[in-house]
């Protein structure tokens, strides 16, 4: 039925194409009708396919926003994982940072502990020490002594004198 309709249209534009210039009328109804029908034409012909082209260029538009709108929801949730990965982050160092400084405190009076005892086994080695070069001293004042008063021997002492010797000797 088409087909007929274009053969239709395709005959009438030829009919009614007229010489009116030449004869001095117008011609608007016939160069109306001829444009008419050449527009209907194109429109039979080229319709169809600029209907689809539009409509599909329509669709990929619409897709493509359609993915950048996923796009973007996608990088909305991620940025919220960061943010909450972000706070947990900053809870963590704020838990680590008590944890340390309990930790340090306790590393802290466990060192002033063990230097306490040092200092307590320091002070008591230093005293035996002490008493040790005490009694080293005292017996090698005693033995000067007693290795004087035999080489003087000789010349008779008594007892008395010994004693008043010794008492110098140890004061």
């Amino acid at each position: 039925m088409s087909r007929i309709l274009v053969l239709m249209l395709m005959i009438s534009t030829c009919a009614l194409a007229s010489e009116a210039a030449h004869e001095g009328g117008t011609d608007i109804v016939q160069r109306t009708v001829n444009f008419l029908l050449f527009v209907g034409l194109i429109w039979y012909l080229v319709g169809e396919p600029v209907k689809n082209f539009f409509t599909a260029r329509s669709q990929s538009i619409a897709d493509a926003l359609k993915k950048v709108q996923e796009k973007l929801d996608e990088s909305v949730n991620l940025k919220k994982e960061a943010l909450a990965k972000i706070t947990e982050a900053e809870k963590f160092a704020e838990e680590l940072a008590v944890t340390t400084k309990k930790e340090n405190k306790i590393l802290n009076d466990n060192i002033m502990a063990q230097c306490d005892v040092e200092l307590e086994a320091m002070v008591k080695q230093y005293a035996s020490k002490k008493d040790f070069e005490q009694r080293n001293m005292v017996r090698d004042v005693v033995e000067t002594i007693i290795s004087e008063t035999l080489d003087q021997s000789s010349e008779i002492f008594d007892r008395e004198a010994m004693a008043n010797v010794i008492l110098k000797k140890v004061a």
